[in-house]
């Protein structure tokens, strides 16, 4: 199993969209490292949901529950399905990541724009944990 994160404007699509909905397709990442990464995901690998612009914070883990499929007519984009797990006990910010040694090399500050991106298992450990403080 791989770990993910996934960015998401809270006012575009939010968790609460997410738990509402019950699943979704993870469409219209128009970025070539995102859209590698997409490529990579495996149903059953687990993504922290994380709210852009306003909150920045991880606030969920979802699960990504089917193969990669075509986003739009030329099938040179793509999509996943996905649905959430459960929400953290609490949100993990993205000062507070900044602030622990153990994660400074995560993708989310060395490629602050990415909006797809893999999670190290130490950094998921390190991520449930501070959401659980």
């Amino acid at each position: 199993m791989a770990y993910w994160l996934m960015k998401s404007e809270p006012g575009s699509y939010s968790w609460d969209d997410l738990v509402r909905d019950g699943k979704t397709d993870w469409d219209g990442v128009r970025n070539n490292a995102a859209r590698l990464h997409l490529r990579a995901m495996k149903p059953g690998d687990l993504a922290f949901f994380y709210h852009s612009m306003a909150d920045k914070a991880l606030v969920g883990i979802m699960r990504i529950v089917g193969p990669v499929q075509p986003d739009g007519a030329d099938g040179s984009w793509v999509k996943v399905p996905v649905e959430p797990v459960r929400p953290l006990a609490r949100p993990v910010t993205l000062a507070a990541i900044k602030a622990a040694p153990k994660l400074a090399k995560m993708e989310l500050i060395r490629q602050s724009r990415l909006s797809v991106a893999p999670v190290r298992e130490v950094e998921w450990e390190k991520i449930l944990r501070m959401a659980e403080a």
